[in-house]
């Protein structure tokens, strides 16, 4: 029997998770098919988009994991993954650049309290987060923080590796094509791999 556990699943065997609506007998079966698979454990991912649409978003996995024990057996908790991620091209990424913000508790409550206590995880950019002030604020929680979709400098990432950060979210995926050959995100990163 496998063990695995995946991090960010935004939707599976058909399902997306990013809907506006999802269908419970669906996302059943989605997650029969993840156990199926290997999956004894995903957290549901919520990617960046505008903020009301995020909300509605995670109150509708929520549901479906309270009230379905198909959903729940599989689905452990949910990551949210931006809206605090780099606007900048290739950072990004999929995500809506017209949804990214820097990152700030009030809408950060906001999709907390669509989750009611099932974040786990939870992406941002370090440099759009000041002083790591959300990072620090959401591991006293004890919410795990991941760096992701951003192009922070060393000083950056170490002041947010103080405030809490644990983990880089795709490193390598969330970054532009093409990068400067001497200093870039994943050099930077790798550089204090000791360390996440």
């Amino acid at each position: 029997m496998s063990h695995d556990v995946d991090l960010q699943v935004n939707g599976y065997a058909g399902v997306d998770f990013n809907a506006d609506r999802l269908d419970a007998p669906a996302m059943a079966a989605a997650c029969r098919r993840m156990a199926d698979d290997g999956i004894a454990l995903a957290l549901a991912t919520v990617i960046t988009a505008p903020l009301e649409a995020m909300c509605r978003r995670l109150a509708n996995i929520t549901n479906l994991i309270e009230e379905l024990p198909e959903v729940a057996a599989v689905i452990g908790g949910i990551h949210v993954e931006g809206p605090f991620i780099s606007p900048h091209e290739g950072f990004v990424g999929a995500h809506p650049k017209a949804s990214v913000m820097r990152a700030d508790r009030e809408p950060m409550g906001q999709l907390l309290d669509a989750a009611q206590g099932y974040v786990r995880l939870v992406t941002l950019a370090p440099e759009m987060d000041e002083d790591a002030a959300l990072t620090r604020w959401l591991s006293d929680q004890g919410i795990i923080v991941a760096a992701g979709h951003s192009d922070a400098s060393l000083d950056q990432l170490r002041r947010s590796i103080g405030a809490g950060l644990k983990l880089f979210t795709h490193l390598g995926n969330g970054c532009p094509g093409q990068l400067p050959r001497h200093d870039n995100i994943i050099q930077r990163v790798l550089s204090l791999a000791d360390r996440l």
